[in-house]
C-alpha cells in the first residue's frame, strides 16, 4: 500500500511589519520558491512586537493597519498567513485574517490567551517557553483543545542557559511529537542572545542552517524562519533573521 507523506510545514517572513514594500518583496520570493520546490510556505509577520527589550524599540504598525497589510498579502499572493497575538482581544480580529494564530513563548501558559485563540477556529501554534521542557507543553495543548482547537502545533525555540543565552535540547522535538502531530523548529529565534546587545536582542544567524538540519534529524515536521532581504537593516531581530536569498537553498535541503 502506498503511504501519503505529510508535506513539510515551512513558515517564513520578516520579524515585524516594517513596510508594505518589505512584505511584497518577501511574499514575491515565497511564491517563487513555492513554484520551484512545490512547497506551501506560510507567510509570517507581526503587527506588534509587544515584548521588545527596550521601550524605544520599533514595535510595528499596530493591529488594525497591520492586519490590513497581512490581508493584502493573502489576497495578492495567495499565501496562507500567520501572526502572533499577545492579548485576548486581538484573537478574534486576527483570526478573521490569519490562517494560523501564534502564541509567543513567554505567553504559552496564559490560559485566557490560549482559549481566545482556540475559539477562533484557526490553527493555533504555541511556541514552547524558554523555561519549559517539551513534555511540559502538554498543558498548553490541553487548554487549547479543551477550548475547541482542532489543530494545535508546537514550536521549539530553545531554553535559557544562564543570562542572555539560549541552548536547544533537540530531545524536546520527539517529546512534543507525542503530544501533537506538527512540531516546528524555530530556527532563527533559537540563535538569539535575548536582551544581550545594549538594549536589544542579539544573536548569530550563522547557526540557522545547523539548527534546521539538526531539528530534521530529530524528526521535526516543520521549520520557522524569519527572513529579510537586508537583515542587518531590519527593525527587529536583525542579528538573527536569515538572508532572504538563502531561504530557497535551505528549504530544498529540508524537504529532500
Amino acid at each position: 500500500m502506498q503511504r501519503t507523506m505529510k508535506k513539510t510545514t515551512i513558515i517564513a517572513g520578516p520579524c515585524v511589519i516594517e513596510s508594505a514594500e518589505l512584505l511584497d518583496t518577501v511574499a514575491h520570493e515565497l511564491v517563487r520558491i513555492n513554484s520551484v520546490l512545490g512547497t506551501d510556505i506560510i507567510f509570517k509577520a507581526s503587527f506588534d512586537k509587544a515584548n521588545r527589550t527596550s521601550i524605544r524599540s520599533f514595535r510595528g504598525p499596530g493591529l488594525e493597519h497591520g492586519l490590513q497589510m497581512l490581508a493584502d498579502v493573502k489576497s495578492k499572493y495567495g499565501l496562507r498567513v500567520l501572526t502572533d497575538i499577545h492579548e485576548t482581544w486581538q484573537a478574534a480580529p486576527a483570526g478573521e485574517v490569519c490562517d494560523v494564530l501564534q502564541i509567543p513563548a513567554f505567553l504559552c501558559r496564559q490560559t485566557d490567551l490560549l482559549v481566545a485563540a482556540a475559539k477562533t477556529g484557526r490553527t493555533v501554534n504555541v511556541k514552547k517557553a524558554q523555561f519549559l521542557s517539551g513534555r511540559d507543553m502538554r498543558y498548553p495543548v490541553e487548554k487549547a483543545r479543551d477550548a475547541g482547537a482542532q489543530d494545535v502545533w508546537l514550536t521549539e525555540r530553545g531554553n535559557m542557559m544562564g543570562y542572555n543565552n539560549l541552548v536547544v535540547d533537540f530531545r524536546n522535538i520527539p517529546d512534543m511529537l507525542e503530544l501533537v502531530p506538527t512540531v516546528i523548529m524555530d530556527c532563527t529565534h533559537s540563535v538569539q542572545r535575548p536582551g544581550g546587545s545594549d538594549g536589544k536582542t542579539g544573536g548569530d544567524r550563522r547557526y540557522v542552517p545547523q539548527m534546521a538540519l539538526a531539528a530534521k534529524a530529530f524528526g521535526a515536521t516543520g521549520y520557522f524562519f524569519e527572513v529579510h532581504p537586508t537583515p542587518d537593516q531590519g527593525l527587529s531581530d536583525a542579528a538573527n533573521m536569515l538572508e532572504l536569498e538563502k531561504l530557497e537553498g535551505l528549504v530544498e535541503k529540508l524537504i529532500d
